[in-house]
């Protein structure tokens, strides 16, 4: 669960839009968005749905919270978070850019929705992919998804351009990796092309070529970054019909993924 440290509320308070006025004289007291963020960080962990928040615990109920899980998520309040976790690393020096690596996992969708679609390696049952760039050390860059019936290799180039400018110790801010690595399932002419004319390496493992037992080398990290995000229990199972929702409970645990190695340094 995330260590709600002294720096979230300020974050928050960049981040997150402001209040709505209330009249004068009346009303029920608005919970304050770090009970609220909290509330919401443990739907992401435990799995639980909203009616089965403990309000007790956190003040706010499941439908407080989900009302304004929905307008932070529409305000992409966890897109702006987890670059703002990024760049304060990044001002560290504590992301490597010199290896990143690009992979992908399947999850299953029950209600469908869009950005599903039949996942051929689950008999064809509706589910989607979560796809994710890391850097050398594992930490996520740029995460999407997709439907589970989406070929990896057609994920690649949104997710490259998606590549925040993140800060730098010394010059300007960076947003394009020294070299790519990717297992077999990327390994298309035209990415490869593209890839080169953007001026990054290409470590992408060859068909036929590349053997299967040396592709772990460089990209272990991307699939223990994997592990980690399926850890929040939210995103092993799609219920959200919106697509925008689970994209939103990601972008959280991407940035609380990245948050841990920040409050490591601090403390």
């Amino acid at each position: 669960m995330l260590p709600l440290g002294c720096d979230v509320p300020v974050w928050c308070q960049w981040v997150v839009p402001e209040a709505p006025s209330r009249p004068q004289g009346g009303g029920r007291r608005r919970h304050g968005d770090r009970e609220v963020l909290a509330a919401i960080v443990f739907v992401a962990t435990s799995g639980c749905t909203w009616q089965q928040l403990p309000a007790a615990s956190f003040g706010p109920s499941g439908a407080t919270a989900h009302r304004r899980f929905s307008e932070w998520s529409k305000a992409r309040v966890w897109a702006k978070l987890h670059r703002l976790v990024l760049d304060e690393l990044g001002a560290r020096g504590e992301l490597d850019w010199s290896r990143c690596a690009i992979g992908s996992v399947n999850m299953r969708a029950l209600k469908k929705g869009d950005l599903t679609g039949p996942n051929p390696v689950d008999r064809g049952k509706f589910g989607l992919k979560i796809h994710l760039i890391t850097e050398r050390t594992g930490l996520p860059l740029s995460v999407g998804i997709s439907g589970a019936n989406l070929h990896d290799s057609q994920a690649l180039e949104p997710l490259v351009r998606g590549l925040p400018p993140i800060r730098s110790r010394r010059g300007r801010r960076r947003r394009k990796p020294g070299k790519l690595h990717a297992d077999k399932a990327y390994d298309v002419p035209h990415l490869r092309k593209w890839l080169r004319g953007k001026r990054i390496g290409v470590r992408i493992a060859r068909k036929g070529i590349d053997s299967s037992e040396r592709l772990g080398r460089r990209r272990w990290v991307i699939e223990r970054t994997i592990s980690w995000l399926t850890g929040y229990r939210r995103l092993t199972i799609r219920y959200e019909r919106h697509p925008r929702n689970y994209l939103a409970f990601l972008g959280l645990a991407a940035a609380i993924c990245c948050y841990k190695r920040l409050i490591r340094l601090t403390t």
